[in-house]
């Protein structure tokens, strides 16, 4: 289910909900970010997490505003590579959200700017 081609190098089911629906929402802008950030740090992304359903996003103790639940939202991690280079790559892409955590980095398309460390 969802595995629809929406990008050079995503599919559609790489962004929906983990809770096992199958539910997805995907904002054009983050997709269009994301390729963007694949082409440029020329590695492959993993989507640890798109679009969530209000019921798992507080499952998962997520902010009750999250840009997941609008499917504006993915943290994502790389092979290989820190998060805190990608931020770099992903700062000046024009991602409005970045968080930088240990082993992944946060990215959105909110329209205002916001940075943080967790």
């Amino acid at each position: 289910m969802n595995n629809i081609q929406v990008s050079k190098n995503f599919k559609l089911k790489e962004f929906q909900c983990k809770d096992g629906n199958h539910q997805v929402r995907l904002d054009s802008q983050l997709l269009k970010k994301l390729q963007e950030l694949r082409d440029r740090i020329g590695k492959p992304i993993i989507i640890n997490s798109g679009y969530r359903t209000k019921e798992y996003n507080k499952l998962i103790g997520g902010s009750p505003n999250s840009q997941h639940l609008l499917g504006r939202a993915a943290d994502i991690s790389m092979t290989n590579m820190n998060p805190r280079e990608v931020a770099r790559v992903a700062e000046e892409i024009g991602f409005g959200g970045i968080g930088i955590y240990r082993d992944f980095l946060h990215v959105d398309v909110r329209k205002v700017r916001a940075r943080w460390e967790g």
